[in-house]
């Protein structure tokens, strides 16, 4: 057995994502609803799936690239707020750039980029997250603060 053989594929998205990605893909559709990635977007018949198909893309991602602690996307991923819809466009990005050599090359630039925002983003939170001790965002206090503006433009 060469050692190539223990390489899991990468995790294929729910049914109803690729049913849904089919039909808005389709030159005759009917479908004009948002992109699969646009996490905020979607109904839920389309978002129920994808915390679970999300968690399987990280743990692969994990299992084939986190060689350093850095490089490890936490297991409350979905507790970060950004980290979800950057783990759902980085997940269709690969899944659709594999049809072309060059474009596979790019999406592995574009994973490098990825976890530097992640890890910019997460900041000293990450490393006790990443060893899965969840840490809440440190500035919520910051966005706490905001002022919730009213539509005559004037602040409560």
């Amino acid at each position: 057995m060469t050692p190539l053989v223990r390489f899991k594929p990468f995790p294929e998205p729910p049914a109803v994502i690729l049913e849904y990605i089919a039909e808005r893909s389709a030159e005759e559709t009917m479908v004009d609803g948002p992109p699969p990635w646009d996490l905020g977007s979607l109904p839920t018949e389309l978002m129920a799936p994808m915390p679970a198909w999300l968690d399987s893309v990280c743990r692969w991602l994990n299992g084939r690239y986190a060689w350093q602690p850095q490089d490890v996307i936490p297991p409350c991923w979905e507790q970060h707020e950004g980290l979800a819809d950057q783990i759902a466009a980085l997940a269709f990005a690969r899944i659709e750039v594999y049809a072309d050599v060059g474009s596979a090359v790019v999406w592995h630039e574009q994973y490098e980029r990825f976890l530097s925002r992640m890890n910019r983003s997460l900041g000293k939170a990450g490393d006790e997250c990443q060893v899965g001790r969840h840490q809440d965002r440190p500035s919520r206090f910051q966005l706490a603060a905001w002022p919730v503006r009213r539509t005559d433009g004037s602040n409560e």
